[in-house]
């Protein structure tokens, strides 16, 4: 109850409060920020994709904008010599008014993070963007293979099914990358499953499914549960190291990824920033209402 009571208020609170919550889990609102952040994370051992904040673009000269944007991340990331990649959320680019232009936006920044052998992940919006953005996938796969990956969410019920179209689609070139995480858009019951146990159990007959047919998992989850799933299927399919990684997001559960980072596996962690930062966190907390809890950790134990 409190915690839908707090976020029924948070478009009354002054930005500086929500900022207060959002800092633990935004590297900051420029370039800069996101640099120094993923330094900090490379010297721990941690790899980092890092993603310009901003979604559900409209206006031409915005989407422009943020290309730019991502152009002049991939050259500071070059400059700095980061370890990193790159995450890109297509309808910044306008995947719901023109997918013609959003894929070229797009292309444009693989082909630039390509070309200095960086790595793109496409990421996966809500249910409605999902076709398009796998058939986005494919195409800049196919012209950047080993460049491009693509996330899907294991509370769809329809990813077991994509799965397997991406595996034919692979023909068995080991190719496909698929950053698999829970899901986090409020869907109904008819596309989603809705229980935790549910969506857990789907998560992991996804990663199986991906060691099993040579899909390269990038295991996003920040539950220790899953967590250990994923190491027994380790144990059990013996992939390389270079053929799965884990992922999480930035501050949270840092005990749990130093652990992980301990074990010799391979972690990156999503950094996002940009001056969008305060609508990606309160869509994250009407999405997600128990992270209220933490506004009120943040609020009241700054020290």
């Amino acid at each position: 109850m409190i915690n839908k009571l707090i976020v029924g208020i948070l478009p009354y609170l002054p930005e500086g409060l929500v900022w207060i919550f959002s800092k633990r889990y935004i590297a900051g609102k420029d370039l800069k920020d996101a640099v120094r952040v993923t330094t900090k994370l490379n010297k721990m051992g941690v790899k980092a994709s890092m993603d310009l904040l901003g979604e559900f673009q409209t206006r031409a000269e915005m989407i422009d904008f943020y290309k730019q944007e991502y152009l002049r991340l991939i050259d500071a990331s070059v400059t700095e010599q980061l370890d990193n990649s790159f995450s890109v959320k297509p309808t910044m680019f306008g995947l719901l008014l023109d997918e013609e232009l959003c894929y070229r936006h797009i292309r444009e920044i693989v082909a630039k993070a390509a070309s200095f052998k960086r790595f793109v992940r496409i990421d996966m919006e809500d249910s409605q963007c999902v076709d398009r953005e796998i058939i986005l996938y494919k195409k800049l796969l196919e012209e950047f293979p080993g460049h491009v990956g693509i996330v899907l969410q294991a509370y769809l019920k329809r990813t077991m099914s994509d799965l397997e179209d991406l595996a034919a689609f692979d023909r068995g070139r080991g190719l496909v990358n698929v950053r698999i995480c829970k899901g986090i858009y409020n869907e109904p019951a008819e596309v989603a499953y809705k229980s935790k146990g549910e969506i857990n159990q789907h998560f992991l007959l996804d990663l199986d499914f991906m060691f099993r047919k040579g899909i390269c998992p990038a295991i996003a989850t920040h539950d220790k549960k899953l967590v250990t799933g994923a190491y027994r299927l380790i144990d059990i399919y013996q992939p390389a190291p270079d053929r799965f990684e884990f992922q999480m997001l930035y501050g949270v559960t840092p005990d749990l990824r130093k652990s992980i980072v301990e074990k010799g596996y391979t972690m990156r962690v999503y950094v996002p920033y940009g001056k969008d930062w305060y609508n990606y966190s309160t869509r994250r907390l009407k999405e997600n209402p128990t992270m209220a809890f933490h506004i009120i950790k943040a609020l009241f134990f700054q020290g």
